[in-house]
This record gives C-alpha cells, structure tokens and sequence, in this order.
C-alpha cells in the first residue's frame, strides 16, 4: 500500500554520541543487574556449600569483573542491524562502512540540475556522495558522467532553463524533483535521483516532501531496473543538500518508511542496505532504528 495524502511526521531524535548517556545508563543497568544475579547464586551456593565461599573476597574480585564485562559487553555500541521481512521476502541492513566497496547497485542523489562539476569545489564539493561517485565510479572524468546522463535523461522534458547571467556555473536545464536517471550496467548500476534543488548561487537545498517524492520515483525506477537485486544506498539528505528539518534518526527512519511501504504494494528488491558514514554513526540510534525495523516487519505481516 503507498502512502497518499499527509506525510507522516518524525519527531527529531536526542543527539548522542558514542558513549553517550544511553549508553551509560545501559552499562550501569546491565552491571546492577548482573550483581544482582550473581549475589544471588553466591547466596544460594553458599547456603548449600558453606564451605564454598570461605574466601569472599576473591569471590566478590571474581564477581564485580564479571558484572563489569558483562555490562561493557551489554552496552557495546552496535555497528549494523539487520531486519528479515517475511512477506514480501527481503532484508533490510544498515551498516557502518564504505558506500562504495559493497556489491549491488547504487543509489546516489543529485540535484534538479544533475551538475557533476567538482574543480573549483564550487558546484559539487568533491567529498560529497556525488563528488566520490565521479571521483571511484568515474576515474574523475565528468565528461564521460555528464554523456551517460544525458543518455539516461534523454526523452525527459526540463521543465526549465536557467540563463548564463543567473547561473553562471554549471548546467542550467532544470529537470523535475523526482526524476531518476539509472546509469551503468547491471550489476552495478547508479540510480541517480534528483531531490533538491541546485540554486542559481550554487547552493544546494531540499524539504522533506521532496526527499520523500524523489524516494518514490526512486523505488519505481529501482524496481524497473534493477531485477530485485541488491540497491546500496547512503543516508540521502543528511549532507550538503540542507535538509535541515531532520536528523540523522528521523531521516533513516524516512528512508526505511519509504522503501517499505512501497515494497508492500510490489517489490522493490531482495536486499537494501544503507550505508552509514562512520562520522555519521554516533549520531544514530542502532537498537532504536532496530526496533523500528521490527515494527514494519510486524506490520508488513499483518498487511498480508
């Protein structure tokens, strides 16, 4: 079933780092009740064996460090979760890593312009998602880029043009928000999707309904391409595109809303992963994103 009408509403998670408060008051919760469990044998054993712990003082040395190591254990931070949807039958990762080491295709945004520039850093900053894809996908070459966009746009109307004196850097044919551009060959194709809009002062900017249109054109070209085979994607939205509406939580939590909800009326593919840049990680909340995983895959069941 595809989701019509208002978008769904996402309240900002609390910044956390690694180590975070979460996480101590995990480590404090798993150490107290583990203590409590291992008093509790000490007790039960020593009651029936009093000779047993004669020695409480290596008794108790031996049972803090268990505790502790049980809690540091307990409260590790995760680097990936990982969710099994039944029906229809696919998976959902994400996971700390490298975009472009994994296998699959590749889901990369652009703006409405699909500028590929990065020289002076001006138009495409050369550390962003687009300016890595030129840069390992491309050998740097932005003339081969652009051919094999405008092959892939060809028979997509712009819905305008910029004049030289309004943009004077950069493509100004103007495409609409949504539109996708599948580049490549399988088994590695890029889709490029476009969900900002590139300003005519070379500024990037989005808005959550046009994250979430361009997830939906997305998820179309993906299913008419791509063969049901495995789509890698980043955290779309959370670099320079200034979708500052969301966090790095509530974004993730979007994305996977999107892509489930449109498998639930036809399937997408067998397996997405997003990617998770290790700066971006501690700024997710894993077990919570999880849990939220779990509940679509409940969902997915009682949909069917």
């Amino acid at each position: 079933m595809r989701l019509t009408g208002p978008l769904p509403s996402f309240r900002p998670a609390r910044f956390r780092l690694p180590g975070s408060r979460r996480g101590r008051r995990m480590f404090a919760g798993s150490v107290l009740a583990a203590f409590g469990a291992v008093s509790a044998v000490v007790q039960f054993v020593g009651q029936l064996f009093p000779g047993a712990v004669s020695r409480p003082g290596p008794v108790l040395a031996g049972s803090v460090a268990l505790c502790l190591a049980w809690g540091l254990a307990r409260s590790r931070p995760q680097s990936a979760v990982r969710q099994e949807f039944g029906r229809p039958g696919m998976t959902v990762v994400v996971e700390e890593g490298d975009l472009f080491d994994r296998p699959g295709h590749l889901v990369v945004g652009f703006t409405d312009t699909f500028d590929t520039l990065v020289d002076d850093g001006v138009v495409i900053n050369d550390g962003s998602v687009q300016g890595q894809l030129l840069a390992r996908r491309y050998a740097g070459d932005a003339r081969r880029l652009d051919a094999a966009l405008s092959a892939a746009l060809d028979g997509v109307a712009p819905v305008t043009r910029e004049s030289e004196r309004d943009k004077p850097r950069g493509k100004r044919d103007r495409y609409p928000i949504g539109t996708v551009a599948a580049l490549g060959n399988r088994p590695q194709l890029v889709f490029a999707v476009a969900y900002s809009r590139m300003g005519n002062d070379c500024v990037a900017s989005s808005s959550v309904h046009d994250l979430w249109f361009g997830l939906d054109r997305l998820w179309d070209a993906v299913r008419r391409h791509a063969q049901l085979e495995r789509v890698t994607m980043p955290l779309t939205g959370a670099g320079l595109a200034r979708l500052h509406d969301l966090d790095e939580n509530s974004l993730l939590r979007l994305i996977l809303l999107s892509f489930v909800t449109h498998s639930w009326e036809r399937m997408v593919c067998r397996e997405l992963r997003v990617v998770v840049r290790p700066g971006e990680l501690g700024r997710i909340d894993l077990p919570e994103t999880g849990a939220f995983l779990a509940g679509l895959a409940a969902g997915a069941r009682r949909h069917v």
